[in-house]
């Protein structure tokens, strides 16, 4: 399998976006984004993806973070698009539960061709810091509709907003891994009856 490596930029009226992926990484990462909870989040991704992941971003968080968060999200799934390239041999499916301490979280995903996204997260509180917890509906929804892919993300218990949010990125990463992970039975296959994703 090719190099699966990809660098997009968004550059709109309200944020500027570059993101750097190797989906054959490490786990190693650097964010600059002004958005520091999900800084912390996306670490959670490429840690447990096994991902490199850079992203670097600049947007009217004087507003709020909204546009900076979705066009993030945005932009990660273009990349991650852009770097599978035709998906011939990947195992397309990945599943992962995750808990910490009382939360538990389970993410399901399918790199299908069809963007679709079921999020069934009832956080505790509506702030995490100074980090509103409505963004990331906005974060996965953009990265759904680029990467596109089939995206279930439900938390299945959880009182603390922290551990719950941690929960659904960690399981995120690992359900990714699995996904992009080459599978030595498709050599040279695309994991589809239709013979397209």
């Amino acid at each position: 399998m090719a190099q699966r490596k990809a660098e997009i930029s968004r550059d709109t009226l309200e944020t500027q976006i570059s993101v750097s992926i190797n989906l054959d990484g490490t786990g190693k990462s650097n964010f600059e984004t002004g958005v520091a909870f999900l800084d912390h989040m996306m670490d959670q991704i490429a840690r447990h993806g096994m991902i490199d992941l850079d992203v670097r971003a600049m947007g009217d968080l004087h507003i709020d973070a909204h546009h900076t968060v979705e066009d993030i999200g945005i932009t990660l799934g273009q990349a991650f698009s852009k770097a599978m390239g035709d998906k011939v041999g990947i195992t397309r499916y990945g599943h992962s539960y995750v808990p910490l301490d009382e939360a538990l979280s389970r993410v399901v995903i399918d790199f299908s061709g069809r963007p679709g996204l079921e999020f069934d997260v009832d956080f505790k509180r509506g702030m995490i810091g100074d980090f509103d917890v409505d963004l990331f509906h906005e974060f996965f929804q953009g990265f759904v509709n680029h990467a596109h892919a089939t995206l279930h993300i439900d938390n299945i218990k959880g009182r603390n907003a922290h551990h719950i949010a941690e929960t659904v990125f960690k399981a995120f990463g690992r359900a990714i891994r699995m996904a992009i992970e080459p599978d030595a039975r498709m050599q040279g296959i695309l994991p589809s009856t239709k013979g397209a994703l």
